[in-house]
């Protein structure tokens, strides 16, 4: 080759890397464009993240770029929700919450260190969920008016154990221990295997969990779930009857829902909205999902502002007559 035609190539080249360097920067950068990070304040493994999971696998092809979940983990969310709140706009990121971060946290911790309605967007809910009361195999106890009767009979044993101090099935105990007409205490663990392992070895006599952990443990015999919470019966347990329908006058679910920091430009929210929605309609996810025993949701951002309004309405008043502080 002539030295002339390698110094023609060569300058091609470096043209021609010039040029995309120009267009890398003109675009503010391809790498920013093409990275949307999912953050989640709760480990590997759990619901949370098993939820983040998926739609981050569905939604990378949507929008034609990277999307990766990040576990910020501390605090029962809050760390996260700190997180996302101060971080740069590039790359964009979305924060995967639920009401213990949203509603019942900004009420109970002094010095949160973020607001939800001034520092997030909502974007779309993704998916619900409901508690079971339940209570270990070895007990007699098969019906919730049953269980009502031995809480009433035995008030200093009227102990119910839940997955967190401050969670939302913390303050639904407290509401049950109303309905049956007992000072309840709610016992806090550090998560739901140590509480489902206190309560089939009998150490706590009742627990309140979501329903897809409860449920493997109902599923092999070695915990009875008494009664669901929501307004309908599960189909995943078809055969358990809902409080309602055990007499008792009391519904409750938790939700995750997507959060956009509020620096978010509105258009993007909206896009990403929109592919949200497409990711929560298809078949498959709807799949993953319910293999899961998560309950999928297609919700439009309006439509998850009003029901988070609902959400604030039917719990706050619950979690100011509690008196918790953490």
């Amino acid at each position: 080759m002539t030295i002339q035609r390698r110094q023609f190539i060569t300058s091609s080249l470096a043209a021609s890397s010039a040029l995309a360097t120009a267009g890398l920067f003109a675009s503010g950068s391809v790498q920013a464009q093409e990275l949307l990070r999912i953050i989640v304040g709760y480990p590997p493994g759990g619901g949370s993240d098993r939820v983040a999971r998926i739609i981050a696998d569905k939604l990378g092809p949507l929008l034609g770029s990277s999307v990766i979940v990040e576990n910020k983990v501390g605090a029962g969310g809050r760390v996260a929700a700190q997180y996302v709140k101060t971080a740069p706009a590039n790359p964009p990121m979305l924060m995967l919450a639920n009401p213990a971060v949203m509603v019942v946290s900004p009420m109970v911790v002094s010095d949160v260190g973020y607001d939800p309605d001034k520092d997030f967007t909502p974007v779309s809910e993704v998916n619900s969920y409901v508690f079971g009361i339940a209570v270990s195999s070895a007990v007699p106890v098969k019906e919730l008016s049953h269980l009502f009767a031995w809480l009433k009979a035995n008030p200093k044993s009227a102990n119910i154990g839940v997955p967190a101090t401050g969670s939302l099935p913390h303050f639904f105990a407290l509401m049950l221990g109303d309905k049956a007409q007992v000072k309840a205490e709610a016992i806090g663990y550090k998560g739901s295997a140590p509480l489902i392992t206190d309560l089939i070895g009998g150490q706590v006599p009742v627990a309140v969990d979501t329903l897809d952990v409860l449920l493997p443990q109902h599923e092999s015999g070695k915990l009875r779930i008494l009664a669901v919470s929501g307004e309908h019966r599960n189909p995943a347990c078809p055969n358990v009857p809902t409080l309602k329908e055990s007499g008792v006058n009391l519904s409750a679910e938790g939700w995750s829902t997507l959060f956009a920091p509020k620096s978010m430009p509105a258009a993007q929210v909206q896009r990403y909205a929109d592919a949200i929605q497409k990711v929560m309609r298809d078949p498959d996810t709807v799949r993953l999902f319910k293999g899961s025993n998560l309950d999928p949701v297609v919700s439009s951002q309006e439509q998850t502002r009003v029901r988070l309004a609902a959400y604030k309405k039917q719990w706050e008043p619950v979690i100011r007559e509690s008196g918790y502080k953490p």
